[in-house]
């Protein structure tokens, strides 16, 4: 692939990725070649070993560059996650400028301008079972494949780590946007991850939204199966109260939802 296309076809590359390539200037060493599109402006760093390529004719310290590419490229297996998942998906209450993404590999929290970027460690039920791409998808973004963890993962993931969804007002209303989710896939995943507190927390949520959400006790059996058998704080250390079919307490601001108050 001459370099001219390799530039076309990834916006935001890596230089493991540019390295994989054969190109026409195949004389040049990769730290010559970066080194010499970076000082014609046709590309700039995002991070070490991150690069985004710059439309002809563009000022580099001006020219946008798509903050879901660079979190998905950060990684050669990241999957965004979390509340960058939801914004993916379209499904989120708010827009952040600070983004998720799971990885085998522990990596230091970047900044690009004004994004903030964070790797979190795939679970580590996943990572023993090597199942840390289940419930993902590839979906496109400016004609680039990107992985993402898919709605159901999310609704588990951002219950068992509010902070990561936006704290849980947040989540909630986000969760709540969502008209369907395959809750099948739902239980598969939280039984996959094998943690007790996680299971009542979505538990609690999809009883609540049973309506909405077309729940049954086919659901509902596997995860209270699951259930811790003593009382867990939702949120740790803080009182509430306990909802007993998930031995789950349960915060009032949660539990009775007070933002709507608002």
């Amino acid at each position: 692939m001459s370099l001219h296309n390799f530039f076309a076809s990834h916006p935001v590359f890596s230089t493991e990725q540019l390295g994989a390539q054969k190109h026409d200037k195949s004389h040049w060493t990769r730290k010559g070649l970066l080194a010499h599109h970076r000082k014609q402006g046709n590309i700039l760093q995002v991070r070490r070993g991150l690069y985004a390529v710059v439309s002809h004719g563009s000022d580099p310290e001006r020219f946008p560059v798509d903050p879901y590419l660079i979190a998905a490229k950060s990684a050669d297996d990241a999957v965004l996650a979390y509340h960058t998942a939801l914004e993916v998906h379209g499904k989120a209450h708010s827009v952040f400028e600070r983004f998720f993404f799971q990885s085998n590999k522990p990596l230091r929290p970047s900044a690009f301008r004004t994004y903030r970027f964070q790797c979190v460690l795939f679970p580590k039920a996943l990572r023993e079972k090597g199942q840390q791409q289940f419930a993902t998808k590839i979906v496109e973004r400016a004609g680039v494949d990107i992985r993402v963890a898919t709605l159901e993962r999310t609704l588990v993931d951002v219950l068992d780590r509010p902070e990561l969804g936006g704290g849980w007002e947040e989540a909630w209303r986000s969760l709540e946007t969502v008209e369907y989710f395959d809750l099948d896939l739902v239980v598969e995943y939280v039984k996959l991850l094998g943690n007790r507190t996680t299971a009542a927390k979505v538990g609690y949520y999809l009883q609540g939204h049973a309506q909405a959400l077309m729940v049954d006790d086919r659901h509902l059996d596997p995860l209270r199966q699951l259930r811790p058998g003593q009382p867990h704080y939702l949120e740790r250390g803080k009182p509430g109260k306990l909802v007993g079919d998930w031995n789950l307490v349960v915060p009032p601001f949660l539990y009775g939802k007070t933002w709507e108050e608002t």
